[in-house]
């Protein structure tokens, strides 16, 4: 695991140190100046990072533990009441969402692994947090299919102002895991299928009814969008509505996604991924019905967390989207134009495997990396 390089990050790059693909173009670079201030250290594999009313966080660790952050300082006890979770390989404990009226109800929201190594699937929970233990405990959604492996859990969670959540699970992982008798990934193609999916849930877990697929035969309750593989950032643009998410491919064919309702994103009929051992995945890269990414990085950047930042604290940066780097060690910025499309990119180095990247209520933009035991929480703040 790689440590951490604080300090004055050379954001003024002259080039995309990462390239990637944009309608067969690449974008043009772009230049910042920011530093990196270390919040807390000490984190064995955090995954995501939320605020709670009043300043206090929210750490997930993968291991099973969730961290509380109070004024500035990580308290050294995790808290109390967390589930039982498989942590092995790609699963443990993954998301953590507070609820939009936390003041009067006290619900945070949890995604998991669960099961063994060979009889496992994601969970959502939900809990009351008292600033001290979780109580309460509630399994709001069970992924009905259970898998083998230790990959592709998803999970990320992200609400809407409607006070509807979306819960975005892997597809299962790669050959040679199967699901009765195909590949499993192929289940990303399967409407009455859990896995590979965006699902659209009330506060309580239930399915949403007003999705493109209610009624349909098959169809998945609460069934919001398909054809993923693993999507590892989801963030909402405030202002417009439109719902962004960030996606592993395979062997490169990262992707940056707009999630809409009642879309096929492809996987894995179509992916500019290759197989680990060298061929395609899929015999094109598009299809009729099937909707194109806006931007594919190849070379794998292994996105994990994004943020589109709304806040004033870094001029110029407003609108823009901010995509972690697991295997790049950076955070992407993306310029936005009115219509969505990439315009441009920015990679701003930080040194370390980042898993999320979150903007906090003061305006400034949080970066969470990855680490067995050196796992840091940090601020950017511009120069």
């Amino acid at each position: 695991m790689s440590g951490h390089r604080s300090g004055i990050l050379n954001g003024l790059a002259a080039a995309l140190l990462v390239p990637a693909l944009l309608g067969g173009c690449q974008p043009a670079a772009v230049s910042a100046a920011v530093r990196s201030v270390p919040v807390v250290g000490g984190l064995e594999h955090p995954w995501a990072v939320a605020w709670l009313p009043g300043g206090d966080l929210l750490i997930t660790e993968r291991p099973g533990r969730l961290r509380l952050v109070r004024g500035g300082v990580l308290q050294a006890e995790p808290i109390r009441g967390v589930p039982e979770v498989l942590a092995a390989g790609q699963g443990g404990l993954l998301d953590v969402a507070v609820h939009p009226d936390f003041a009067t109800n006290r619900w945070i929201y949890l995604t998991y692994a669960a099961g063994s190594a060979t009889s496992n699937h994601t969970r959502l929970a939900r809990a009351r947090f008292d600033g001290r233990a979780l109580s309460d405990l509630q399994v709001l959604y069970a992924v009905p299919q259970r898998k083998s492996g230790a990959q592709h859990f998803g999970s990320r969670l992200l609400w809407l102002p409607d006070g509807t959540l979306l819960l975005a699970i892997g597809d299962g992982g790669n050959p040679p895991i199967e699901l009765e008798g195909q590949p499993i990934r192929t289940q990303a193609q399967n409407p009455g299928s859990a896995l590979g999916k965006v699902l659209r849930l009330n506060a309580d877990g239930t399915a949403a009814m007003a999705t493109p697929f209610s009624g349909k035969p098959g169809a998945l309750p609460g069934l919001w969008s398909l054809g993923h593989r693993n999507i590892q950032g989801l963030a909402l643009d405030r202002r417009t509505g439109r719902v962004w998410a960030s996606e592993h491919g395979a062997r490169d064919g990262d992707e940056l996604n707009r999630i809409e309702a009642g879309v096929n994103y492809g996987w894995p009929r179509v992916t500019h991924s290759r197989e680990y051992f060298g061929p395609p995945i899929a015999p094109a890269t598009s299809a009729p019905g099937l909707r194109d990414p806006l931007l594919v990085w190849t070379p794998a950047i292994a996105p994990s967390g994004l943020a589109l930042y709304d806040g004033d604290r870094y001029p110029g940066w407003r609108g823009d989207l901010f995509a972690g780097g697991l295997v790049s060690r950076q955070v992407h910025r993306l310029r936005l134009d009115p219509e969505g499309s990439v315009t441009s990119q920015q990679a701003i180095p930080i040194g370390a495997r980042v898993r999320d990247v979150r903007q906090g209520p003061d305006g400034f933009l949080y970066v969470l990396t990855d680490g067995a035991g050196d796992g840091q929480l940090l601020r950017l703040e511009p120069l």
